[in-house]
């Protein structure tokens, strides 16, 4: 079963300095049917204005990745780190307990443009952890997120998995699922089909009690697949 959750048809808010997309229900925006996804919470796709940005705000009990699509964040939080991550990069925090944050766009003329991920953990309370990461650009797939932090990638307290996939146009690959977990594909960029449903940039699908996702790409593509209980 394929639900499919095109760009245009997300919820917006138009900040001024912020012009925001939220897949799930978010802050002003609310959607019953749209609410998460397994235990997938936010999906927010975020344009910030130069030398904007989110003043210092708490969080708890959520397992938070941000990748940067283009420009800089300038991070500042409670655990003491002050940071930069650049295009390219993710960051991951997992509040736990309790954190206090910023995020700004440090430069003085250039977007910010990011993807802001927040995942329910099924563990409460645990200490703050914060990590930043750039992943090598590769053919196939890349892990992002794991529970046990295998290989490279962040550890995630949930059980479920975040692979980045890049592929070059004109290919079809055919990735195996598990019928009885949940899958949500979220296209970075690119045009492909999956299971013969075309999708472009910032679309998504989810996907429910089916053994493969066929990707069959029309240009160069990058898509985040999470593995979810």
């Amino acid at each position: 079963m394929l639900q499919v959750r095109k760009a245009n048809e997300r919820g917006y808010a138009d900040h001024g300095w912020l012009k925001a997309n939220h897949t799930f229900s978010f802050a002003g925006y609310y959607d019953p049917a749209h609410v998460h996804f397994s235990h997938l919470r936010v999906i927010n796709e975020d344009f910030v204005a130069p030398t904007m940005g989110f003043g210092t705000h708490p969080h708890d009990n959520m397992e938070i990745l941000t990748y940067v699509l283009e420009g800089r964040i300038a991070h500042k939080d409670s655990m003491g780190n002050v940071k930069e991550f650049n295009a390219g990069e993710f960051q991951f925090m997992s509040a736990g307990s309790g954190v206090t944050h910023s995020e700004f766009n440090p430069s003085n003329d250039e977007m910010l443009h990011l993807y802001q991920i927040w995942i329910i953990p099924n563990v409460k309370d645990n200490a703050p952890r914060y990590d930043q990461r750039r992943f090598a650009d590769e053919e196939g797939a890349t892990l992002i997120l794991s529970p046990t932090g295998e290989g490279e990638s962040f550890r995630v307290y949930q059980d479920m998995k975040l692979w980045r996939y890049q592929y070059k146009a004109d290919q079809t690959i055919d990735i195996s699922l598990n019928s009885a977990r949940n899958y949500w594909l979220q296209v970075v960029k690119g045009e492909l089909k999956v299971n013969n449903i075309a999708l472009s940039s910032s679309d998504a699908v989810g996907i429910r009690a089916e053994e493969r996702a066929k990707i069959e790409t029309s240009s160069d593509v990058e898509f985040l697949l999470f593995d979810l209980k």
